[in-house]
């Protein structure tokens, strides 16, 4: 086992799961709440991750980050090769499964209680952290696992933008290529059973975390009721 490796995947994961959190719920909120020219547009963009090629979305990041970028000249952001690069593969990878289920989550909330809470005097931002983001919690949670599970087993941008540096940029993923490349099996079956489990246990709170369906009482039993206008 690649004690090194794990724990560099664990402090990444960490970090690309809180920056998932709040930046893929600050986009699902506004693809929400407002409207705007080019808005598919913007959804397309953030969704073309999940589609990409791993190697692409490393070639893109290398763009963004490398020499000649605004983010290297203008800003000094010289992060390629080093582990917060892998950070920025993370999140590219992630956001838009957190975008995707934020958004659906915040698509289902009831207007009706938000508007009972404004003729109450609430202010917008207190209905947002009282109403809003309580009732849409489960979806939210969903997201960030998810998001967090698939930064977790990023690899192929995460090689192209870090290396494979032992030590320094080696995450887990990477760390299994190197032992199946140099023949150490017994190591690469061990890392692949410790993902394997990383990702089945994050799906299965995923999966907890979807909503119930509704159901009506009849006289002989209750039964599941799917809405085609409401979609529940």
């Amino acid at each position: 086992m690649n004690w090194p490796a794990f724990w560099l995947s664990l402090q990444v994961n960490a970090i690309a799961s809180v920056i998932i959190l709040v930046a893929g719920l600050l986009i699902a909120l506004m693809l929400v709440r407002t409207r705007f020219r080019g808005k598919i547009l913007v959804e397309t963009v953030i969704m073309l991750p999940l589609v990409l090629p791993p190697s692409v979305i490393g070639y893109y990041l290398l763009l963004a980050f490398g020499r000649g970028s605004p983010l290297f000249e203008w800003f000094n952001i010289r992060i390629l090769f080093t582990w917060q690069a892998a950070v920025a593969a993370s999140v590219v990878v992630g956001i838009p499964l957190m975008v995707q289920s934020s958004r659906a989550a915040l698509a289902n909330v009831d207007p009706v209680l938000e508007n009972a809470a404004r003729t109450l005097g609430a202010s917008e931002l207190r209905i947002l952290w009282r109403v809003t983001l309580p009732l849409a919690r489960r979806g939210i949670l969903a997201g960030v696992i998810l998001g967090s599970a698939r930064a977790l087993g990023e690899f192929g941008a995460t090689l192209m933008i870090t290396g494979n540096i032992p030590g320094r940029t080696q995450t887990l993923p990477v760390a299994i290529y190197d032992a199946v490349q140099a023949q150490r099996y017994a190591d690469a079956h061990l890392m692949v059973l410790v993902m394997t489990g990383l990702a089945f246990a994050g799906l299965l709170l995923a999966r907890q975390l979807e909503p119930a369906p509704q159901y009506r009482r009849t006289d002989d039993a209750e039964e599941a009721v799917y809405d085609p206008a409401t979609h529940r």
